[in-house]
C-alpha cells in the first residue's frame, strides 16, 4: 500500500523530533537544512502511521539494515517497507512482500536526460505523450522503485531495467508536482 504526505511544513518539527525514535532523531539531525530534516521526520511519521493502520503496530519503528543498506524493521522481518522523498513530499510503501518506492518531481525533465536513462521504446513513449515530463518521471520512478526493491542496477544498464525485471507489480500515482511509483515483488523471498 502506498502512503504519501505533501504537508511537510504543517507540523511542529521540534515536537515531532521528540516523538520519533532516538535512532531516527539522530539521523534527521545530521541534515543541515530544515527542509531535509522535515522530509526525514515526515517519512518516518508516515511509516509509523502506515504500520499502525496496516498492522496495528503503535511502537515507534526501529531499523536494522540489510543487504545494500536497506532498512528493515527490527523484530519484524515479515513486514517490508520503503521510503522516498522529493522536495515537495514523502512517500512510503508497506507490504507483506518486498517493496520499493520512489517519488520525484516532474520539474527536472529534459529529453537529453531521458536519452541517457531510457531505452528506445521508452523514449518513443515519452515523445508521444501529452505530458512528456510526467511519462518520463513515471518511467524513472518505476526504475528507481525497482532498484530499491532489488538493489540491482542491471549491471549499470538502467536503460533496460524494466525489460529485465523479475516478477513484480507496479503502482503509480501522479500528483500535480510529480509522480510516485511503488514496485512490489510477486515472489515471497526477494
Amino acid at each position: 500500500m502506498i502512503y504519501y504526505d505533501d504537508h511537510i511544513w504543517d507540523f511542529d518539527l521540534q515536537q515531532s523530533l521528540a516523538e520519533v525514535s532516538p535512532q531516527r532523531r539522530e539521523y534527521a539531525m545530521r541534515y543541515r537544512q530544515e527542509r531535509d530534516q522535515r522530509l526525514c521526520v515526515a517519512a518516518y511519521r508516515l511509516l509509523h502511521r502506515a504500520l499502525r493502520l496496516e498492522y496495528g503496530i503503535d511502537e515507534a519503528p526501529v531499523f536494522n539494515y540489510g543487504a545494500h543498506g536497506k532498512p528493515v524493521l527490527q523484530g519484524r522481518p515479515d513486514i517490508h517497507f520503503s521510503l522516498s522523498h522529493c522536495h515537495e513530499a514523502v512517500a512510503c510503501a508497506v507490504s507483506d512482500h518486498p517493496v520499493g518506492i520512489d517519488i520525484e518531481s516532474t520539474e527536472h525533465y529534459t529529453i537529453e536526460v531521458a536519452r541517457h536513462v531510457m531505452n528506445d521504446d521508452e523514449i518513443r513513449q515519452i515523445e508521444a505523450a501529452a505530458l512528456p515530463a510526467v511519462t518520463f518521471t513515471r518511467l524513472w520512478t518505476m526504475k528507481e522503485s525497482l532498484y530499491k526493491l532489488t538493489g540491482d542496477d542491471n549491471n549499470g544498464d538502467i536503460r533496460h531495467m524494466l525489460d529485465k525485471a523479475p516478477p513484480v507489480t507496479f503502482e503509480t500515482i501522479v500528483f500535480p508536482y510529480g509522480v510516485c511509483s511503488a514496485c512490489r515483488s510477486m515472489v515471497d523471498n526477494e
